[in-house]
């Protein structure tokens, strides 16, 4: 009996245990009327939500009372409603698009229709226009029942990718096989339990796995994509999610490609390795100090981790086929991660991040492989300010986030655009630490002599030309500078 039969069964006779019909939970014999399916898909995806649960179900082939097992010749595979296919009717009938799925399953007792459907997300879901609701046995409009209606809103939950499922029942063995839970318990500053019991209730109490039927377990994305051991354990399009790293002789893609990496573990796994293994392909500039010849990294170690960090953390994990991936070149370094932005580029170091990822960025944190809240981007401006390198480049590339972090360069070399950059982010820095910006502050962090303060002057006066600064006392000038928002 292969796996994904065995679950079936489990479930079915899981379901058929408990105590009353529950009210994401529904049994027939041979009523295949599809207007009545309709009605209870409607009624259990909507129950299901107000009731905590993932997923309803609807069965064939079990006695309504008793739940004995009484078998089904009902066939949704032939099952018409008109000229339509069941599947295909119910789906166009169902608003919103919920992924509802029928299975033939050969019970030992007798043949079982089982039907998965999914708990409402983002609005209740409706058959034909009219949303419905579990009461019950019986399945009411859901507007004729306002406390019902409230409750459903209150709890519907938009999509989150990293409660998705990348490996369904499987058992605790295979659990510890695929999942380096020792460096969960390692990262996150746990004693690692003596007993088996306590391993999987503190997994499980962190979502990265779940209970399925069965005395087995479900690991969610949240667990493989950080826990992983080896990512091509799971399905492709999670395996695509490995971090991807490049470096290049030279200072385009066509120059040789001196080293390649693609990543096999999960992140919070192979995070370290990651970023040592980055640190020590970066060139290295020698500063020579009060005795000794000091070789310090082209860019700074704090910055490349925290911008790694953003990437794995802010990108799209639902953009399927891409991951994120880091380019080094002579005298860059491309960062970049599937998905726009929630915010604008240029507002990315002052705004609360907003994260599409919220329990896997709060878990890294967690185990400080990145800032607190809303100070990653200011420390990476910080660093760059330090280096007196050119100002680090925020952009959007067809669905694509990439941070574009430069090695040193002289004022006399930067672009006009990279001056202006600089002036704005320098603004920026100034503002959040309650100061202001101002010709001087601007020469220190351009590497501009003082008798040359009149260069500073120009990059101010095209800052405010493009309206990224402005004065911040229009009635004294000399008061200094605030970015334009502020």
């Amino acid at each position: 009996m292969n796996s994904s039969v065995e679950r079936d069964i489990a479930l079915i006779d899981e379901l058929r245990a408990l105590p009353a019909e529950a009210a994401w939970v529904e049994f027939k014999g041979n009523n295949t009327d599809p207007d009545m399916i309709g009605v209870r898909c409607s009624a259990l995806s909507n129950a299901a939500r107000i009731e905590g649960r993932d997923t309803a179900y609807m069965l064939w082939g079990i006695e309504d009372g008793s739940h004995a097992v009484i078998g089904t010749d009902f066939n949704p595979d032939t099952k018409k409603k008109g000229s339509q296919p069941l599947p295909l009717w119910l789906a166009n009938s169902l608003q919103p698009s919920i992924a509802f799925g029928f299975r033939v399953v050969s019970h030992p007792q007798g043949l079982v229709v089982l039907l998965e459907i999914p708990a409402a997300t983002g609005a209740p879901v409706t058959f034909n226009g009219v949303a419905y609701i579990r009461i019950g046995s019986a399945t009411p409009k859901l507007t004729d029942y306002p406390p019902r209606y409230q409750q459903l809103i209150e709890r519907l939950q938009p999509y989150r990718w990293e409660q998705g499922v990348a490996c369904q029942h499987v058992t605790g063995d295979r659990v510890l096989s695929l999942l380096d839970y020792s460096q969960y318990f390692r990262l996150t500053k746990q004693p690692l339990p003596d007993n088996r019991a306590g391993i999987f209730d503190k997994l499980e109490g962190d979502r990265l796995i779940v209970r399925d039927v069965g005395e087995r377990w479900n690991i969610t994305n949240l667990g493989a994509i950080l826990f992983a051991s080896k990512l091509s354990d799971f399905e492709s399009s999670l395996a695509r999610k490995a971090v991807r790293l490049v470096a290049y002789a030279g200072k385009n893609r066509a120059a040789t490609v001196t080293h390649r990496h693609d990543g096999q573990k999960g992140y919070a796994v192979g995070f370290e390795g990651l970023v040592d293994y980055l640190n020590g392909l970066l060139p290295k500039n020698e500063h020579i100090g009060a005795a000794l010849r000091v070789a310090q990294p082209l860019f700074p170690e704090l910055a490349i981790r925290e911008l790694v960090a953003n990437a794995l953390i802010h990108q799209d994990m639902t953009v399927t086929g891409s991951g994120p991936q880091i380019e080094l070149f002579q005298d860059r370094i491309e960062i970049s991660n599937p998905g726009a932005p929630l915010v604008k580029p240029e507002r990315m170091v002052d705004l609360p991040p907003r994260s599409r990822n919220e329990t896997l960025a709060s878990l890294m944190r967690r185990m400080g492989m990145c800032e607190e809240q809303g100070s990653g981007l200011d420390k990476v401006l910080e660093q760059v300010e330090l280096f007196q390198l050119p100002a680090p480049l925020f952009r959007t590339e067809e669905n694509s986030t990439q941070v574009v972090l430069y090695g040193p360069r002289g004022f006399a070399d930067m672009t006009p655009e990279e001056r202006v950059r600089a002036c704005y982010f320098h603004a920026v820095l100034k503002f959040l630490s309650g100061d202001k910006m101002k010709n001087a502050s601007l020469c220190a962090r351009l590497g501009i002599p003082a008798r040359n303060a009149a260069q500073a002057t120009t990059v101010i006066n095209k800052a405010l030309g493009v309206g990224l600064i402005r004065v911040a006392d229009p009635e004294h000038p000399r008061a200094g500078y605030v970015p334009h928002w502020a």
